[in-house]
């Protein structure tokens, strides 16, 4: 498994390559006009002309991103807990939060700019949904997956049902979290993004517009690589903090 794993790491740059160098000989061979599909080459140029101005605008995509993400992080956990704690909560809630996926984001992406202006409001709103749905998921399965007898032996070893979720539910549910969390994080800039081409001064979004109505091809090529970065950057930082809290866990239990 191990090997697997470093040949997929060593073939993964390596396929990148030459699918750079195919897309490099397509464009050179047909001769295809930079408005149409430019070739890697020069969409690295305008990456690095254009670089300074895809940092401003990243930054603020970046901070409407952080700022979802953790709001619906802490929506999450929160409307979680009390609906593992309530079933009632369950039965009403749940339903809802179904229903609410069904929405197309560039239908309620206008809504929210009307209701609540062309400010970071309507875009970090778009995020938290983007990001709710996926750690709720993941939180209540892990809080609800463990064993029926364990809690009936907890329970019957005098345990209050705080002393049940925080010591064995919560950290049972972990990898369901972290699961549901990595999905939302890999979709959190692209919730951002989508926010942006409704209405706004600054961003990824209003850049990767301005580059298309203007047929800068390249630019646009330019700003989606970007994006791929930050979305594939809030995914692996996730998956670095679960890494740390497993490893710390593992620690502990060893050293106890």
């Amino acid at each position: 498994m191990k090997r697997f794993v470093n040949t997929g790491r060593i073939s993964l740059p390596i396929s990148f390559a030459i699918a750079l160098m195919v897309w490099e000989g397509a464009v050179y061979i047909l001769k295809t006009p930079d408005y149409l599909m430019p070739a890697p080459s020069r969409v690295f140029t305008a990456l690095v002309e254009s670089f300074p101005l895809l940092m401003r605008h990243g930054a603020v995509t970046m901070l409407e991103v952080i700022s979802g993400f953790l709001s619906a992080l802490i929506l999450s956990a929160v409307i979680s807990l009390l609906m593992v704690r309530y079933r009632i909560l369950y039965n009403i809630l749940w339903p809802y939060m179904v229903i609410s996926q069904t929405v197309p984001l560039y239908v309620l992406a206008p809504l929210f700019m009307v209701w609540f202006g062309f400010g970071i409001l309507p875009k970090v709103l778009i995020v938290v949904l983007v990001c709710f749905f996926p750690i709720t998921v993941g939180l209540v399965q892990g809080l609800t997956s463990t064993e029926p007898e364990l809690d009936e032996l907890l329970k019957i070893m005098r345990a209050t049902q705080s002393q049940i979720l925080w010591k064995v539910k919560v950290p049972q549910a972990m990898p369901q979290f972290f699961s549901g969390l990595k999905i939302a994080a890999a979709y959190s800039v692209t919730g951002a993004v989508l926010s942006e081409w409704v209405g706004a001064k600054e961003g990824l979004g209003i850049f990767l517009t301005r580059s298309m109505k203007t047929f800068k091809t390249a630019a646009l090529f330019a700003d989606v690589f970007i994006i791929i970065v930050l979305s594939l950057g809030m995914f692996f930082l996730v998956t670095y903090l679960e890494k740390k809290l497993i490893k710390r866990r593992t620690d502990f239990y060893e050293e106890s």
